[in-house]
């Protein structure tokens, strides 16, 4: 079994399309406290849905068009942010992310940057209706 998978001649490895198909924080959230909604430089749209509760991230989905890349960003940022205050939560950053999906093609490197900036947006909506 080939430990690459292929896709628009770009490879991803096994632990890339792992992290991309787990399901546990991927969908839409019906009645979120804050959410955003960003388009990134490639096209893919990214969606970002809190539920925030004393100031704490109680709850978190993402959503995105996206290839696999986009798809591995939204959840290592939501692993990071999940359950940690929002001014710890603001501390990731697309380096965090690319220093977790160490083995991330550069050509999808700005994908972290799309998932970085939906959520600060998103943080940005709950600070802003505070």
């Amino acid at each position: 079994m080939s430990d690459r998978y292929n896709d628009k001649n770009i490879s991803f490895s096994e632990h890339i399309i792992k992290i991309a198909n787990d399901k546990t924080y991927f969908g839409r959230m019906n009645d979120p406290t804050c959410s955003a909604r960003e388009k990134g430089i490639c096209g893919d749209e990214m969606e970002f849905y809190l539920v925030i509760s004393d100031n704490i991230i109680i709850d978190a989905k993402f959503w995105t068009t996206g290839c696999f890349s986009s798809k591995a960003c939204g959840l290592t940022l939501i692993n990071y942010i999940i359950n940690k205050d929002i001014n710890n939560a603001l501390t990731i950053s697309p380096n965090y992310i690319l220093k977790e999906l160490i083995d991330l093609p550069i050509e999808h490197h700005h994908c972290s940057i799309l998932a970085c900036i939906t959520f600060y947006k998103a943080i940005g909506e709950y600070l802003i209706a505070k």
